[in-house]
């Protein structure tokens, strides 16, 4: 679901059709990543709108009119006020293959410039005169990145140039035959290679192509006919050099997956009118509180079936569990029998005796085709086997205990899945860990694995938030060092929240703010007060054996806070 140079080649065409000319009668703080324009053209109001999330960077123009969503707003936001409001459209352009939009006015202050950049985790709005920054959605300075600086006041540097790649009209079938001649493992799939070889193709765009030629997405390379990935590669490339766009949103058991500029013959397809209304359309459905409610449905029922058999087995292993006094009883009973055998005679069904004498009698029962010696045999051999299940069972309920507050972790990363790829991390796991009952499913949807939000705090603070259980596993146990501060909701499921140690002292208030946001990420996201722990990194452990993320900690302090979003960290 992230913008190819297609999509972006679309969008130019789009506006420059609908915007070039207009004038800018308002700019719009919607939100802390996203900026909005008025703009007057053709006798109609148009809304543009540009966000540098960095998991869902968009530019668009939208159905409706944008509303002010920041009570203060951004810097960009009041130079936008200063130098392009009321300034006119000029121009709408991409670099040649760059996932770049950039719109020129003719400011009240002169030529200026809006630069939308379009790729995940590096997606920025950045404005400029004369290629110089005067401000930006992201700033990035020298500690994020040296070479290439998003600051007031330098230079503006472009995303270094693509070489190395095959022109669209240059790929044959000779080149097809070394691109997938080069790959050395066999299980790496064609969709994966094509890539980085050829320019302007995107992973979603290599998957329809690999699908088109072998009526399956996740064809490997050397499985691939050559000749066939040339003829669909060829028919759905060559509309596109042509700038001819037929967008539209694609469909999975119902739910948008992916949106483009070109049919997604391994989706259901649904057409739409322009590139704006497809993405509006699906951003707007993504937004939506049931947008992936259907998809969820199955998850959620192997995960209460997995919990459903995980207390069974508990209950189970609870019952296996002799007490000392029940094996000590099973051990008298033999020997008692081996006591008593020359007093026993054929057939007998019952021995009563003490053990000792005074203590109550034993009633044994025997088995008449047995011998008093084989009845003996009988109860000693119980005996080893509750003995041995005693030393065994302790373990097994506690690993069955880790396990089903693990699937309690599953379900509350299930609830707040926001995407395909959040929902499917939780099947991946169901699968791995056996819980998925069926068919195993290959990954699905239309995005890649998202990392941990990285939130910058308004005093500077880089802080993660691990939003499921694989993301938190990264997190503290990758991305985090050993002196940052780490929070969790306490005796609940929920997120991982780490505050970066800079060098800087760690503030009380940031403590709450993060520990507010760790409550919203958690189980208890609606309750009106939430006690969240924290403490070093240095001082949480991974639980052996358990599923991603599950940890223990110790030398914690408590506090008590509200839940929050993440723009607690940020307002």
């Amino acid at each position: 679901m992230s913008f190819d140079v297609f999509t972006i080649s679309a969008l130019v065409d789009e506006f420059t059709d609908t915007l070039v000319g207009g004038r800018v009668q308002d700019v719009i703080d919607v939100d802390e990543m996203g900026l909005g324009l008025e703009i007057y053209a053709n006798r109609k109001r148009h809304y543009l709108y540009m966000s540098a999330d960095a998991n869902r960077p968009r530019v668009y123009l939208a159905a409706g009119k944008l509303r002010r969503g920041l009570m203060k707003p951004t810097q960009l936001g009041l130079i936008c006020r200063r130098t392009v409001e009321g300034g006119i459209v000029t121009n709408v352009s991409q670099p040649d293959w760059e996932r770049l939009l950039q719109i020129d006015f003719a400011g009240p202050e002169g030529d200026v410039s809006l630069v939308i950049e379009l790729m995940p985790r590096r997606a920025n709005v950045l404005l400029l005169r004369d290629g110089v920054i005067l401000d930006c959605l992201k700033r990035v300075g020298p500690d994020e990145n040296r070479y290439r600086l998003s600051l007031p006041n330098h230079d503006y540097v472009p995303p270094p140039p693509i070489r190395g790649q095959l022109a669209p009209g240059d790929v044959s079938l000779e080149s097809l035959r070394r691109i997938m001649d080069a790959v050395d493992k066999p299980s790496v799939q064609a969709r994966r290679v094509l890539p980085g070889r050829i320019l302007g193709m995107s992973p979603l765009l290599a998957r329809e192509v690999v699908f088109r030629a072998s009526g399956r997405s996740d064809a490997k390379a050397r499985d691939c006919d050559c000749h066939a990935l040339l003829d669909a590669y060829q028919a759905l490339v060559a509309p596109l050099l042509l700038r001819q766009w037929r967008p539209g949103i694609g469909y999975e058991m119902g739910v948008a997956v992916d949106f483009a500029a070109f049919p997604l013959s391994f989706l259901d397809w649904q057409a739409s009118p322009s590139m704006s209304g497809a993405v509006s359309d699906f951003y707007g459905m993504l937004g939506s509180a049931d947008a992936y409610g259907e998809a969820k449905k199955p998850v959620r029922q192997a995960i209460d079936e997995a919990r459903a058999r995980l207390s069974a087995k508990f209950s189970s292993l609870e019952q296996g569990l002799k007490d000392e006094g029940e094996l000590r009883t099973i051990r008298q009973s033999g020997e008692l029998i081996l006591a008593y055998q020359t007093a026993l005679h054929d057939g007998q069904k019952l021995l009563r005796a003490h053990y000792e004498p005074n203590e109550p009698e034993l009633i044994i029962k025997l088995d008449p085709e047995l011998s008093p010696i084989e009845n003996a045999q009988r109860y000693f051999r119980r005996y080893e086997k509750a003995k041995a299940a005693r030393k065994a069972i302790p373990a097994l309920i506690a690993e069955t205990t880790t396990e089903l507050d693990f699937m309690a972790q599953l379900d509350s990363d299930l609830a707040t899945a926001s995407n395909w790829p959040e929902i499917d991390d939780v099947i991946q796991i169901l699968q791995e860990r056996g819980h998925w009952q069926g068919k195993n499913l290959k990954r699905i949807g239309g995005g890649g694995r998202q990392g941990p939000l990285r939130v910058v705090s308004r005093d500077g603070y880089v802080v993660w938030i691990g939003r499921n259980s694989r993301q938190n596993e990264k997190l503290t146990f990758k991305t985090a060092n050993s002196q940052d501060l780490w929070l969790h909701a306490r005796g609940v499921p929920g997120a991982h929240v780490v505050i970066r140690n800079d060098g800087r002292r760690i503030k009380d208030s940031l403590i709450l703010e993060a520990a507010a946001v760790a409550a919203h990420y958690s189980q208890r996201r609606n309750d009106q007060r939430v006690s969240v722990d924290y403490t070093r990194i240095k001082f949480v452990k991974a639980i052996k054996g358990a599923g991603p993320g599950m940890v223990t900690y110790r030398n914690e302090k408590t506090v008590s806070v509200e839940p929050r979003d993440e723009t607690a960290l940020t307002e």
